[in-house]
């Protein structure tokens, strides 16, 4: 039977006694785009299925990438082609078939500063680029311009930093966003999803590993999920449980730090994304929405896995290379938000971490245990078809093909006639056509379900208050239909509160507080509680962007308290107004 596709406290209480109570076929840990693509394949393919997360979907990389659906360009200098070709091919799946809702066509310029060679050299690379797995289907070819129209399409460039340009489309997505569609839609297909719980340890039949055994960090319990196969899906902590399985296996991660800028649309005069060349890699200026995302950069990282850090250096290296193109320099009191993420790079020979493979692998290190690491977001889905090939022949079953490039995620189907049909929605809504246009690009074919809630109750049809790009309605939704549990929850991964507004979402904290409280059983304490974490958050992170370096900015950010801690219990709140 098809299970429901809403996340809230309910079906997650739900979820966690079917677990405890069943032996599933595959148990994932890690709600990251990878632990949720695994899930969402092996349901799809008839296997039981169960995913725990220790804290939120998406909470640690798959939410602070660059926002990027690309093939790789600097992948395919290194001459990977077939890294770049399998992701091309995931793009135009990505764009054309799985998720047009969420993943849309983005134009970057790459300006040329030497005359002749390296116009033909960045050329040849872009009729590749636009050739590869079926690349030209998906977005528009690249074409070449003189230095004027490069200055047309970017007058924010000092006319010395270029001879000429070259502009070609890339794809971009909200990986939060995403990454909570691929869980919700594996819970529409039967998997069993369950947040805020911690892996503390496997479980063992002899030496084969027999399910995993979870601590509930809001109930403060502990199950034994038992499964047929595990599949280690946890991305920077992939060594965290190896060690669980007594240090047996052949991968090892290195966590690689990048960190992100945003800055207000107007401090950029562009009407394209910029990619520009740095000693080590490559620098990105983004589209997004009313700002630009500038990153990112690429540091080896061995403090805390859960809240990297961004240092005053990290941001000045940023800024150092984007004025290097500018007219008008930015600097820090242009930055509306920064957030720094964790890439799970396989370990290589090179000590250069730009160097080393994006390339994932799969390995079974101990019968009934299987660990699937590395890789891009762009081919999380080939990851997790590789995944569950691997366990299917230890299931003693006959287990059918992946069919996930052919199964849509939540809210695609239907999505370009409701978006032809948008400016009826917006009148039988009672809201701006602009406001039903942003509601598509994030729910797709749900936003029926966002705008029920208004029709329900009209008063959620106004801003939130501090951050008025949303609507009080997906405040409600996120906590009903998607999965959040926590403030932190709706103002950094459901929305992008947290980096899009100048406080970092400090009078929003307050507003959305109010609104979830009802769906999560929130106490007038609770609420309380709740606000003072976001705002410690905050202050620890704007205290850790003053400092010099990694280990100063680490200890300053580490001085707010994590939200799941376990010991707080949800047992004796009022129960959720909606389930």
């Amino acid at each position: 039977m098809i299970a429901p596709a809403r996340l809230n406290p309910t079906t997650r209480g739900d979820a966690l006694i079917q677990m405890e109570s069943d032996v599933v076929d595959v148990v994932v840990i890690g709600g990251g785009v990878t632990g949720a693509g695994v899930a969402l394949d092996a349901a799809t393919r008839g296997l039981s299925v169960a995913l725990v997360e220790a804290r939120d979907l998406a909470a640690g990389t798959s939410s602070r990438s660059s926002k990027l659906i690309h093939g790789g360009l600097r992948y395919l200098e290194q001459l990977n082609i077939a890294l770049v070709s399998e992701a091309l091919r995931e793009r135009a799946l990505l764009l054309d078939t799985l998720c047009p809702h969420l993943v849309r066509p983005v134009p970057f310029l790459f300006p040329l500063t030497h005359r002749g060679w390296e116009r033909a050299y960045v050329g040849t690379g872009m009729v590749l680029y636009d050739t590869l797995g079926g690349a030209r289907r998906a977005v528009p070819r690249h074409r070449h311009l003189t230095r004027r129209a490069a200055l047309r399409a970017v007058p924010a460039l000092r006319p010395d930093a270029l001879v000429g340009a070259i502009q070609y489309w890339d794809a971009q997505v909200d990986d939060a966003r995403h990454t909570m569609f691929v869980a919700r839609t594996a819970a529409h297909y039967g998997a069993l999803i369950a947040t805020s719980a911690r892996v503390t340890g496997l479980l063992r039949e002899g030496d084969r590993v027999a399910g995993v055994r979870v601590h509930d960090l809001e109930g403060g319990g502990q199950i034994d999920v038992r499964a047929r196969q595990t599949i280690n899906a946890a991305g920077v902590w992939t060594d965290d449980i190896q060690a669980m399985a007594g240090g047996r296996g052949q991968l090892s991660v290195r966590p690689s730090k990048g960190i992100h800028l945003l800055v207000p649309r107007d401090r950029i005069h562009a009407t394209t994304g910029l990619i520009l060349r740095t000693e080590s890699s490559v620098l990105f200026v983004i589209p997004w929405g009313s700002h630009w995302i500038v990153g990112t950069t690429d540091t080896d990282w061995n403090l805390d896995l859960a809240h990297p850090a961004a240092s005053s250096a990290d941001i000045d290296y940023l800024l150092t290379h984007v004025n290097q193109v500018l007219r008008t320099p930015l600097t820090t009191d242009d930055i509306t938000g920064v957030y720094a993420g964790l890439r799970p790079l396989l370990s290589g020979e090179s000590e250069d971490s730009s160097q080393l493979s994006r390339e994932h692998a799969v390995v079974s290190p101990l019968p009934g245990l299987t660990m699937v690491a590395g890789g891009k977001y762009t081919t999380y889905r080939v990851m997790a078809r590789d995944a569950v090939d691997a366990v299917a022949h230890g299931l003693n079953r006959s287990v059918p093909p992946s069919c996930t490039d052919r199964v849509p995620l939540l809210g695609a189907d239907g999505y370009p006639a409701l978006w032809n049909a948008r400016e009826a929605l917006a009148r039988s809504a009672g809201i701006h056509v602009a406001r039903v246009e942003h509601l598509l690009t994030r729910y797709g074919t749900l936003t029926q379900e966002v705008l029920a809630l208004v029709r329900q109750r009209p008063e959620l049809a106004r801003p939130v208050r501090g951050a008025d790009t949303y609507l009080a309605a997906e405040a409600v939704y996120a906590a009903s239909h998607e999965g959040a549990l926590h403030l932190d929850d709706v103002l950094t991964r459901r929305t992008r509160i947290s980096i899009e507004t100048w406080d970092r979402g400090l009078e929003a904290a307050a507003d959305v507080a109010e609104l979830v409280a009802p769906e999560l059983g929130w106490d007038r304490q609770t609420i309380d509680v709740e606000i003072g974490h976001y705002q410690a958050r905050v202050a620890a992170e704007r205290e850790s962007q003053q400092q010099a370096d990694d280990q100063t900015a680490d200890a300053a950010r580490l001085g707010a308290p994590d939200v799941r801690t376990g010991g707080r219990s949800l047992l004796g709140r009022s129960e959720p107004a909606h389930s």
